[in-house]
């Protein structure tokens, strides 16, 4: 018999989109989070004894990779400031200094966003108002007057349940768009405690649900709350990092994210065969019953020709299959990661072809490209709040593109080593290894032409000789 749906089910799209969605989070999540997931991404072997998985598991490590690919790669739009155009009404601008009403600015937001999208795929801005009695607000002064304004949410697709559209006009229009949410209720006089509720939005208007008792102990969820609004439409604009449809998407990094998982379980096994092939094993043959005695100062005597004492030890062979083998994983996901960096031909918009601009870009600045159309769409939707013309228009910096695959990798290894993740020394040697640093080079002769660059102190003038004296 199939589950009774509620407002808080997930659609059939959400659900879809959801599988994808907690490996995410446990790789973001780390370590802890990886080793909190236990047997979903580390198996335990057939015969394998409980307590030697849970030493295995208790001190497996993560590479993260994938966290690490998110925030260089959603960073880079972001490393020169967002750029808001003279278009964009003054108050807009003002207000962009605080977008949320939570502190962060249009940069500081947009740049979550982006982080938000490439990891997960999509991510929502909801253009929301503050409810406020008509009795007391009547004019634009009194808006003014109570700080009344119209400002930016964040919507993380963890948190969409479903939501239902039509075409009117020729465009796909949300109709309904239900969102999970936490109410803080008072617990006592001294405490708090979170509920569960449901938001669920239609054009003009709004609901709220919360899961409620009722006869006989179960329990239901009960419209609590509605309201109308002023805006004629449902406010809220996706951000996709790889769109699939209207409101769908998937995470452009999904590849990766699989391979660090992969890369998590070769670890641990690596790890595990460290630990057998440090521990020799003392071997005895024929020796008698006699104590054996092992140490320096101690012999140990056999009456047989064939008697034997030694230490067995792994050959290694394994262990260098095993870090050869996760080597050539953290290169694969080296590579997807700076796929997304790489100009592919071909790859234009009808925009750019009209402008006869550059014949291509690369995944990262499609990805900007769309989240720059979104926020213009999301200030519009602020300018239809207050009766503005125009929301005005932004600019993300996408300067960052490159022509091939070994350019793109070293980008990011580039900024891995400036914030010190990665070795100068790795980096001479991989920027060798792809054809951009000459081969007859070595890092020891490269660290001294590199000390011979630095620069020279400068002798003592005569304003430092008297600040000294």
């Amino acid at each position: 018999m199939s589950k009774k749906t509620t407002v808080r089910t997930p659609s059939a799209a959400v659900a879809k989109m959801a599988a994808d969605w907690e490996v995410i989070t446990a790789l973001l999540g780390g370590t802890s989070a990886m080793r909190l997931a236990g047997e979903q991404y580390l198996p335990h072997w057939p015969n394998e004894d409980p307590n030697a998985y849970e030493i295995r598991k208790k001190t497996a490590t993560l590479f993260s990779a994938f966290a690490r690919t998110v925030e260089v790669l959603s960073g880079k739009p972001f490393s020169k400031p967002l750029t808001i155009e003279d278009d964009t009404p003054e108050r807009i601008k003002q207000w962009s200094e605080d977008i949320d009403l939570q502190g962060r600015n249009l940069h500081a937001f947009a740049a979550d966003i982006c982080t938000e999208a490439m990891a997960y795929g999509a991510v929502g801005i909801l253009v929301d108002f503050p409810p406020v009695s008509k009795k007391k607000v009547r004019t634009v002064a009194d808006e003014k007057a109570i700080g009344a304004r119209p400002y930016f949410v964040q919507i993380n697709y963890r948190n969409l349940l479903g939501w239902k559209s039509k075409r009117i006009g020729g465009v796909e229009t949300l109709t309904q768009l239900r969102l999970l949410e936490t109410a803080v209720e008072p617990d006592g006089e001294f405490h708090e405690k979170e509920v569960e509720q449901v938001r669920v939005l239609y054009p003009g208007r709004w609901e709220t649900w919360q899961e409620r008792a009722v006869t006989g102990g179960e329990k239901e969820w009960q419209k609590v709350d509605e309201g109308v609004s002023t805006m004629p439409k449902i406010t809220f604009v996706p951000v996709y990092g790889k769109r699939t449809g209207f409101m769908t998407a998937t995470p452009p990094l999904l590849d990766l994210a699989h391979l660090n998982v992969e890369h998590w379980q070769s670890k641990s096994d690596q790890q595990t065969i460290l630990h057998i092939a440090r521990v020799p094993i003392l071997f005895a043959k024929m020796l008698g019953d006699a104590p054996i005695v092992v140490g320096g100062a101690a012999a140990v005597k056999s009456d047989s020709e064939h008697g034997d004492l030694k230490y067995v030890e792994h050959t290694g062979a394994a262990i260098e299959a095993g870090r050869l083998s996760l080597r050539d994983l953290e290169d694969m996901m080296r590579q997807i990661g700076a796929e997304l960096l790489v100009i592919k031909p071909g790859n234009t918009s009808i925009t750019q072809t009209e402008a006869d601009n550059e014949p291509g870009m690369c995944t990262l600045q499609r990805i900007a490209q769309g989240l720059e159309n979104s926020i213009d769409e999301a200030l519009q939707l602020m300018a239809e709040w207050v009766k503005e013309p125009t929301g005005g228009h932004v600019q993300v910096f996408q300067d960052y593109g490159v022509d091939s695959l070994a350019e793109a990798s070293m980008e990011l290894l580039r900024d891995m080593n400036v914030d010190g993740t990665f070795s100068d020394e790795s980096l001479f040697y991989e920027g060798q290894r792809r054809g951009l640093i000459r081969p007859e080079l070595t890092w020891e002769d490269e660290k001294k032409r590199i000390a011979k660059n630095a620069p020279k102190p400068s002798a003592p003038t005569k304003v430092d000789k008297v600040a000294a004296g």
